[in-house]
């Protein structure tokens, strides 16, 4: 009995050294490199500035001219669980959008707008609409929109045109008007601080 005990202790133990050589050989032919740069990349859940994500770095002006309805009806359909868009369509989650493009914002009578988007001084631009499009939470810090944004200008563009087309009609703005207006509002944050506080003119 102690033999075949012996024995089977013999073995088991001859086996375990083979495995703690095999594990130590192939640790050494199999060695391991730390890599350049540790963990992976993730894309940002929030796109860039210019990427769709804030405030567009295309001059959204230049491209309504050739900005196709159709395709910006097939685009408004990512709206609709939300938004109608036909004269007198009923609210949503979302306002009625017919004839939204040259109205103040927060104009639909009895929606309950969030304060962050009825703070949003002046009047539905394309300029601001594409802005609204690309990031809503960018457009007006706060929104109660959870739609993340379109990303590609093209879509915008296509989008605000089928907008436009329905109850606005409003001419499409010269290209570079844009960003005129956005060089003047860049001016006027950077003017001192009692010229913050004079009226300004309607």
């Amino acid at each position: 009995m102690d033999d075949r005990f012996n024995t089977i202790a013999g073995w088991v133990l001859a086996a375990g050294i083979v495995a703690l050589g095999g594990s130590i050989a192939s640790g050494m032919y199999f060695k391991g490199h730390a890599p350049e740069k540790p963990g992976y990349e993730v894309a940002d859940a929030t796109p860039a500035e210019g990427e769709g994500g804030g405030a567009a770095a295309v001059d959204i002006a230049t491209l309504l001219p050739t900005a196709d309805p159709a395709k910006g009806a097939e685009v408004f359909k990512k709206c609709t669980a939300c938004h109608t868009i036909n004269q007198g369509g009923a609210q949503g989650i979302g306002p009625n959008l017919w004839g939204a493009l040259g109205k103040p914002h927060g104009h639909v009578a009895g929606f309950a707008y969030s304060d962050a988007l009825k703070g949003v001084p002046g009047n539905w631009d394309f300029a601001g609409m594409d802005k609204w499009l690309a990031s809503p939470r960018k457009y007006a810090p706060g929104t109660k929109m959870t739609f993340a944004g379109l990303s590609k200008p093209e879509d915008r563009a296509n989008l605000l045109a089928y907008m436009n087309s329905q109850g606005s009609n409003l001419p499409l703005p010269a290209a570079g008007a844009a960003s005129a207006a956005d060089t003047a509002a860049a001016g006027n944050a950077a003017a001192p601080a009692e010229n913050a506080a004079a009226p300004a003119a309607h």
